[in-house]
């Protein structure tokens, strides 16, 4: 209430006009200001001949008061617009994996429930998608991959398993066990620069000092599962994106314990934007349908 009371006369000039807009007496709001100010050990109005002005402190005070009121404001908008949500445009951004394999059936549930709401959804790797929401061009983004930027903010709401994996008529794929460095003599297939999985995956070989003799670029996960399932080599993916195969029998995982990975899922904002109406409604979906392990 005090500072309310300090911002109504920030903006007033004066003390007399601030009580008027405050429906108080002169009195009254002077003695809340000195309370203020004894509380904080700061002056915040150099008091003139007719008004008052704002000391640097003063400025501090009230640039501090706008943001608040400004996101009270828009709080107050955001929960009346999600109840009402009949209108409005989801924008937001996937890596590969969670595009492909955990956002549609959320988004198919985001549309019975918001049949009014645009849904617009990019699917690029991890680099692109924090680019994107850099610029502006996207309210959210759900990566896998590490943030690179002091301005975007994330939340982990799963974990995910990373699992080596091959064909089912490769010979690795009937032992028990797989050791290290009879898997690191196979051909690895990975993703593409700025992949989310290709950084997280060379991150885990270089802490376990892991490395392939031989490596295979490929631009998309579903071209590195059907290499795998012709035999090609092995990859190391999320076990959301190779589950129809394995139930199909297509591919099978290897028994590597030491190459049996968890890495966080995301989403991801600009720092201090107001989330959209929309994104808040998507964002309470995500609690279940999150599989497996959660954050």
């Amino acid at each position: 209430m005090k500072i309310h009371n300090f911002n109504t006369v920030a903006e007033s000039g004066s003390i007399s006009a601030g009580a008027k807009r405050l429906h108080l007496n002169q009195p009254a709001v002077t003695r809340q200001l000195r309370q203020l100010e004894s509380l904080l050990g700061s002056t915040f109005f150099d008091r003139l001949p007719r008004g008052v002005r704002l000391t640097e402190s003063g400025e501090l005070l009230h640039d501090y008061a706008q943001r608040i009121f400004t996101l009270e404001r828009e709080a107050e908008t955001a929960i009346r617009e999600m109840r009402q949500l009949g209108t409005g445009e989801l924008v937001i951004g996937a890596s590969s994996t969670i595009g492909n394999y955990l956002l549609p059936p959320m988004l198919a549930e985001f549309r019975r429930r918001y049949p009014a709401v645009e849904i617009t959804v990019e699917i690029a790797n991890a680099h692109t998608i924090e680019t994107d929401l850099l610029s502006r061009r996207l309210a959210l983004g759900l990566t896998e991959g590490r943030l690179k930027s002091a301005d975007l903010h994330a939340h982990v709401f799963m974990h995910d398993k990373i699992i080596p994996i091959a064909a089912a008529t490769h010979p690795l794929a009937h032992l028990r066990r797989v050791g290290t460095q009879a898997i690191c003599r196979e051909t690895l297939l990975q993703r593409e620069a700025g992949s989310g999985t290709r950084e997280f995956v060379e991150e885990a070989l270089k802490r376990a000092r892991l490395q392939f003799s031989h490596s295979v670029c490929l631009g998309s996960t579903e071209a590195i599962k059907k290499m795998a399932a012709a035999g090609g080599g092995v990859a190391l993916l999320s076990r959301l994106a190779v589950k129809t195969e394995l139930q199909a029998g297509m591919l099978k995982t290897l028994a590597v314990p030491e190459l049996h990975l968890n890495r966080p899922l995301r989403w991801v904002h600009l720092h201090r934007r107001h989330l959209p109406p929309s994104v808040v409604a998507f964002l309470a979906l995500l609690p279940s349908f999150s599989p497996g392990t959660r954050a």
